[in-house]
């Protein structure tokens, strides 16, 4: 018999695969950081000796969920200025709150807060843009997460770097220290279109052929954006981007609310990813992504929650739950979003954005075992008669109680095995009491 680390055998086992299936009577093993098979009990058993046999009697399995997009350290400024639109938001608070506050400890505190979270709610990856994206990377490194680091790139300075120069050279120097990590990768992380100007675009683009990088960016994020995009350089901000030479399979386009038909096209044509962020956008009503139509014309679409600052949370159940009833609605037709396509959205299409689809995203033999539990005895989940429809319809995050990456155990039993809670808190508590006192 073959020796693996670990067997998993839960009460039903989902792989997000072409079979949009939940199987049962399934097993899932594990050696080292990779998934060695997943099969029938019986067949797992006959083949495999676990170190570890884990029974999971009234609990799903899954992918864990990629955040495609998001902001960790904004952790520190959930609930700092809500209930304003877009700019107004971004430009007389939270700019200015990060000019003041923004160093290596926000990040680091508001990042290990994130991971907190996030972990809890069954995240096992994430996207991130933000300033000190190498106090970021060091965080997700030491608590055993998965993240997709952001090179940041802005015309204006800030407390990190100076110019798009600045942010460029250290973006590089990020992304050379993290060659042989197990768990980070990086992306060129231009913040948008209005606030990176054409020559370090086009530098970027340059960069990301020659290294085969991907580029996160938010785009068409709001009318006003659009509107700002027509009036300075006479093109919508995709036309911009397409004259750039941006547009392709390199880039993830963030939030994407304002399109127009042609455009859906094309981005489909040019194998553009797209993460839906459905949450932030409501509540800062900057408007909808058109799933519908985006998924019925192709295009590959990924979830994200954004920052806890305009969210308020990262919690990616909520974000599915959401996305599929957005869609639903604003398209008039129950089937827009059926579940497992919102659940394939916040796992498998999540990894295809951060072009590690090969790596994670799915339960398959050879990939990473990222992968969690959820336990859907709750009252709030029974009975079950379709244990998809129960996690993206009726779950919460309470009922995560299992998360591995990299085939490490970091939430047993909803316990943290390598982050402390209270410690975070206690620094998360002690920035907000220091924030609210310059802030009277």
């Amino acid at each position: 018999m073959q020796a693996v680390d670990q067997i998993i055998i839960p009460r039903w086992l989902i792989p997000v695969d072409d079979s949009k299936a939940a199987l049962q009577d399934s097993a899932l093993a594990i050696t080292d950081d990779c998934i060695v098979a997943v099969d029938s009990i019986a067949a797992m058993r006959a083949q495999y000796s676990a170190a570890e046999e884990i029974v999971l009697p009234e609990h799903a399995l899954l992918p864990g969920f990629v955040n495609a997009h998001t902001h960790a350290a904004m952790t520190l400024l959930r609930g700092y200025a809500d209930d304003m639109p877009l700019q107004e938001w971004l430009q007389d608070h939270i700019w200015r709150a990060e000019s003041k506050w923004v160093d290596e400890n926000f990040v680091a505190v508001g990042t290990d807060l994130a991971m907190a979270e996030m972990l809890h709610s069954g995240t096992t990856c994430f996207n991130d843009m933000y300033f000190f994206p190498e106090v970021t990377a060091a965080r997700a490194e030491q608590a055993g997460m998965r993240a997709c680091i952001g090179m940041i790139v802005l015309d204006a300075a800030t407390q990190w770097a100076q110019n798009a120069d600045d942010y460029i050279g250290k973006g590089l120097e990020l992304r050379d220290s993290l060659r042989h990590s197990q768990l980070i990768t990086t992306a060129f992380a231009p913040h948008a279109p209005y606030t990176v100007s054409d020559e370090p675009l086009e530098r970027l683009r340059t960069l990301a052929d020659e290294m085969d990088c991907r580029i996160h960016m938010h785009v068409h994020e709001t009318d006003y954006e659009i509107k700002q995009s027509i009036a300075k350089h006479q093109l919508r901000p995709l036309q911009r981007l397409q004259k750039l030479e941006l547009l392709g399979p390199r880039l993830t386009a963030v939030h994407m609310t304002q399109l127009l038909p042609s455009e859906i096209e094309n981005l489909a044509a040019r194998a553009v990813k797209v993460v839906h962020c459905p949450q932030s956008n409501l509540k800062l009503s900057s408007g909808i992504c058109p799933v519908a139509k985006l998924l019925s014309g192709g295009v590959d679409l990924a979830l994200g929650t954004d920052g806890a600052a305009s969210n308020n949370d990262l919690d990616m159940l909520a974000e599915m739950q959401t996305a599929a009833l957005l869609a639903k609605g604003s398209s008039e037709n129950p089937s827009a979003l059926p579940a497992h396509d919102a659940l394939e959205m916040a796992t498998l299409g999540g990894a295809r954005a951060l072009g590690l689809d090969d790596t994670i995203g799915s339960l398959k033999p050879n990939k990473k075992a990222d992968l969690i539990a959820i336990d859907l005895s709750d009252p709030a989940t029974q009975p079950v008669y379709n244990p998809l429809s129960q996690i993206v319809y009726s779950a919460t995050r309470r009922q995560i109680s299992d998360v591995w990456v990299n085939g490490k155990r970091l939430l047993k039993d909803r316990r943290l095995t390598t982050l402390d809670s209270e410690e975070i808190t206690r620094k998360a508590q002690q920035f907000a009491q220091r924030i609210n006192a310059q802030r009277q």
